[in-house]
């Protein structure tokens, strides 16, 4: 028992310190269904839009684990014209170990209409974000350390970000970078406490009609942040009569994954993800639980034909 305890102590402060010494690693929150919000890491998808949509999304990782990750995540997105123009808003709190960051990001995108089918959209992203760090939740060994001597409070760090969306109804491929500028973190005693890298990321997906009930689609993430492991998510999920989603994902040397959906009403759509790990972590947590809403507001002059995958 003394030695499991020495143990999750230990990983708590690993996962501490990977928040703020400098080294390279993957910083942004990870969704499993992200494919139901792509404008948590595209603006561009702010574009694609042609009603107002209402999104929430909490997310605990590695539950059991002491200072595990846990992620919740709202926005509002809008057309603004009928013209291409649409905007979104996002709320974002993130907490890991002795770290909490709030942060709001505004999008704005504009779509062309490149042919009968397809449509190309282009984004824009400005975000802000608060950081605190409480290093009295550590168990320090070296009291007179200069990093860990003061608390963190409210450190500002602003960012931009780009995305293109190019989509149609059956299909999406997405490239983007939330956060384009790297950026250093800082304490009162100038050091340095947080090394912010660029996220790229490549996603698509396709929805094949199986028949008039059955819909299955398929989707990719790819994710590339310099200094760190190349991290790839599959996921398949399948439509039942426009009502129920089951699903399965795979994200690379990292978890194998459930998931379900279900259309409440016409515009009210909601989610359930459940992650087991493979990697050698999975022995100290019972795994990852992500839940999400999904709210649209109708638009009379467009009348909506079936639930979007995307």
């Amino acid at each position: 028992m003394q030695r499991k305890k020495i143990i999750k102590t230990a990983i708590l402060f690993s996962l501490s310190v990977l928040s703020f010494q400098q080294i390279n690693a993957q910083q942004d929150p990870q969704y499993t269904q992200y494919m139901y919000n792509p404008a948590t890491i595209n603006p561009a998808y702010a574009g694609s839009v042609d009603r107002v949509q209402i999104f929430g999304q909490y997310r605990t990782q590695w539950v059991g684990l002491e200072g595990a990750p846990k992620t919740t995540h709202l926005s509002v997105t809008t057309p603004l014209t009928d013209t291409g123009l649409g905007m979104g808003f996002h709320f974002k709190n993130d907490h890991l170990g002795v770290t909490d960051q709030n942060s709001l990001a505004i999008d704005l995108a504009y779509t062309v209409n490149l042919n009968y089918d397809y449509k190309l959209a282009f984004g824009l992203k400005g975000a802000g974000s608060l950081l605190d760090v409480n290093y009295d939740k550590l168990h320090i060994y070296d009291g007179t350390d200069p990093i860990t001597e003061k608390n963190i409070s409210n450190k500002f760090s602003a960012n931009v970000g780009a995305g293109v969306y190019l989509y149609s109804d059956k299909a999406y491929v997405g490239l983007s970078v939330p956060m384009i500028l790297s950026s250093n973190r800082y304490n009162d005693k100038e050091y340095k406490i947080m090394n912010e890298k660029a996220h790229f990321y490549l996603m698509g997906g396709y929805v094949f009609d199986l028949n008039h009930e059955i819909q299955f689609k398929p989707a990719a993430l790819v994710k590339v942040v310099p200094g760190a492991p190349l991290q790839v998510d599959l996921t398949a999920n399948v439509l039942f009569y426009e009502k129920f989603t089951l699903g399965a994902a795979y994200r690379w040397d990292a978890a194998v994954s459930g998931l379900a959906g279900f259309q409440v009403t016409d515009g009210l759509f909601v989610g359930y993800t459940y992650d087991a790990d493979t990697s050698k972590l999975k022995n100290y947590h019972s795994g990852s639980h992500e839940i999400f809403m999904k709210f649209e507001l109708s638009n009379k002059k467009k009348r909506k034909v079936a639930p979007r995958f995307f």
